[in-house]
């Protein structure tokens, strides 16, 4: 494994788990990239902005939490791709309940890009059935 995707791994391992697990709107955004693009139910969703991203946030808590969700376990993450500034990795993410009991898995396809000498989320794709953020504009 190469550093940029190592460093990858981590920036997309700390948003997991300190941004969205925690909900955190400062550590979810500052560990993205805008325009962002999310692929959920074939539709493509583009937020062009970290407020625009923001938007829907607090509605998808709302939701996570009426599925009984409490946390996201990230069971396997590998780097398929990668050059200096861009990494493709392959998730294998668990969304579970206050026991710890797993609500459901899925696979996500996510693009790691470093602009600026940061690391950040470009693009995420997912086969998960359960909550997702969309945006304003879908195409």
């Amino acid at each position: 494994m190469n550093n940029s995707e190592k460093e990858a791994i981590e920036t997309a391992l700390l948003w997991n788990e300190e941004g969205f697990n925690k909900r955190d709107r400062k550590i979810s955004v500052d560990l993205m990239h805008f325009p962002h693009v999310r692929l959920w139910n074939n539709q493509f969703s583009i937020f062009n902005s970290e407020e625009e991203f923001l938007k829907g946030f607090d509605l998808q808590t709302q939701k996570l939490e009426q599925e009984g969700w409490t946390h996201t376990v990230t069971k396997d993450i590998q780097a398929v791709q990668s050059d200096e500034s861009k990494v493709h990795l392959l998730l294998l993410q668990s969304r579970r309940n206050k026991d710890d009991i797993e609500i459901e898995n899925f696979q996500t396809l996510w693009i790691m890009t470093k602009i600026d000498g940061k690391w950040g989320i470009k693009f995420r794709s997912s086969f998960v059935a359960g909550s997702s953020q969309i945006s304003e504009i879908t195409i």
